[in-house]
């Protein structure tokens, strides 16, 4: 993982459908919150849309859907985690982000072996922090090499528009 450093890893803690994850902060550019996102006819059910920032268009899915979830309500404190990954810039809508947090790699299990799917393929671990049980998401399995691309020409094309 990009942020780990000797047995360490620092990851963004976010909340999604009352659980606790946690994403490795080396792949997170930003946080900002969910608003302005324009929906983009065609895309993909878990694209939300595509958002201005600062000039560039970055396409933004619901994670909640893309894990298998209930579609995410959006709040206040609805925040949209901006990712790179394998070259792919998206924003992940998330319930809300509670912190930035660094734990050692022994606090890290693999996930149960009863834990089995599409879902688990994005699991990289589950972290005991204390009383609390954070999921490790691997931001390189979210996207599946033809959704990046996807995700891709999506994002060029909404700026070709934006452009005309």
């Amino acid at each position: 993982m990009a942020g780990e450093q000797q047995g360490e890893l620092q990851l963004v803690v976010f909340r999604l459908k009352e659980q606790t994850y946690g994403v490795d902060i080396g792949h997170v550019l930003e946080i900002i919150r969910a608003s302005d996102i324009t929906a983009i006819p065609g895309a993909p059910d878990f694209v939300e849309g595509v958002i201005n920032l600062r000039g560039r268009v970055i396409p933004v899915i619901d994670l909640a859907r893309r894990l298998g979830l209930a579609p995410i309500n959006v709040t206040g404190n609805t925040r949209i985690v901006i990712v790179e990954v394998g070259g792919t810039t998206a924003g992940m809508m998330v319930d809300g982000v509670s912190e930035v947090l660094r734990l050692s790699q022994e606090s890290v299990q693999p996930p149960p072996p009863m834990v089995a799917g599409v879902a688990a393929t994005y699991l990289q671990g589950i972290a005991m922090v204390d009383d609390r049980l954070i999921i490790l998401l691997d931001t390189t399995r979210i996207f599946r090499r033809e959704e990046k691309e996807a995700l891709q020409e999506l994002a060029e094309q909404a700026e070709e528009r934006a452009a005309s």
